[in-house]
């Protein structure tokens, strides 16, 4: 989406929001994505090390052996990895010039609420670019998200929770069934913080325009500290290399790939299991193109259609689609422009 290079309102923009009688207008936001509804799944968890999160995940169990009388038992222990997950923060200043306040009159409370709105949503849709895209690898400022976690085929680890769609281009998808917990995915916070988007009021400010003359404003301050961690790669799964082009053209089987991913999830199967810890919650993320190519297949009743098809349920109140009862979120973020994972 497209961003302003002007970092402050002006007069233009003041009267742009004013009625013939000197009224607030509300503003139609064209430029919001659907990110409160992934912003909800989220599950928050302060980072156990400082700014970092330590985990130790067991990657292998000890051996055992048949015995037999008069000989000993072999010795052998479990084998663990610890993993460190970083944040980061993202921060935005929100500056209204204190003449342009008076303008509103009354109405001055509504204006600043409806700028405020875009801050947030600004940071919303970055948090999610970060959810599925970054990486510290490439900027270290980044938290690492789920394409960078799932960025390599394999036969064991996170790599094998991978789904090949077949693309072979660069404008490619991707589809993440994601399970919120502890032993999943969890966003994590600095030690002695607090999670989400916080918005700070911080009142006058006496500040400089571009020719170091002095002007005075109201001053916001939105930020948010966050980074991921995942516990058990097996609580999540990806569909990636998915053409778009093709999936557009109705040439992609996409419920054969969404089934396979559904087989890899470990959290389908854990509650049937005593001791396991149950899951927590699971949703599925996907940009519109996919979800429109999975109601095209879900409204055609061939005789040869023989798929688990999406399904309207309620939960928390809303009606959402949902495919083998985990509920999929549409999501601006995830492009069509990838770069096939090898």
């Amino acid at each position: 989406m497209a961003t302003l290079t002007q970092s402050t309102q002006d007069m233009v923009d003041a009267y742009k929001q004013l009625d013939g009688y000197g009224r607030y207008i509300d503003t139609i936001e064209t430029m919001n994505d659907t990110s409160q509804d992934i912003l909800d799944d989220w599950s928050w968890m302060e980072c156990n090390s400082g700014q970092k999160h330590t985990r130790s995940i067991r990657t292998g169990l000890p051996t055992v052996a048949w015995g037999a009388l008069y000989e000993g038992i072999p010795q052998s222990k479990s084998s663990k990895q610890t993993v460190d997950d970083t944040t980061g923060f993202v921060e935005s200043l929100a500056d209204v010039d204190k003449r342009q306040i008076k303008l509103y009159a009354e109405n001055a409370t509504a204006f600043r609420q409806a700028e405020a709105r875009t801050h947030i949503e600004s940071m919303s849709q970055e948090l999610m670019r970060a959810l599925f895209y970054y990486d510290p690898a490439t900027n270290a400022r980044h938290p690492k998200g789920l394409g960078a976690r799932f960025s390599k085929k394999a036969t064991s680890g996170a790599g094998a929770q991978i789904v090949d769609a077949g693309g072979t281009g660069s404008d490619n998808t991707s589809i993440y069934m994601v399970e919120w917990s502890y032993d999943g995915l969890s966003v994590i916070y600095p030690k002695g913080t607090v999670g989400g988007i916080q918005r700070e009021n911080k009142g006058e400010q006496r500040v400089l325009d571009a020719n170091g003359n002095p002007y005075f404003v109201e001053e916001e301050m939105f930020s948010a500290q966050c980074g991921f961690t995942l516990g058990d790669w097996q609580r999540c799964a990806a569909i990636r290399n998915i053409d778009a082009s093709e999936l557009a053209a109705g040439n992609v089987d996409i419920y054969a790939y969404m089934r396979k991913a559904y087989w890899k999830l470990k959290s389908r199967r854990v509650r049937k299991v005593a001791n396991q810890s149950s899951p927590g919650r699971i949703a599925i993320y996907c940009n519109r193109d996919v979800l429109e190519a999975l109601d095209a297949l879900g409204t055609n009743s061939g005789a040869n259609d023989n798929f688990t098809r999406l399904r309207l349920m309620e939960i928390q109140g809303k009606e959402v689609e949902t495919y083998r009862g985990f509920p999929l979120r549409e999501t601006d973020a995830i492009l069509n422009t990838e770069a096939r994972v090898v």
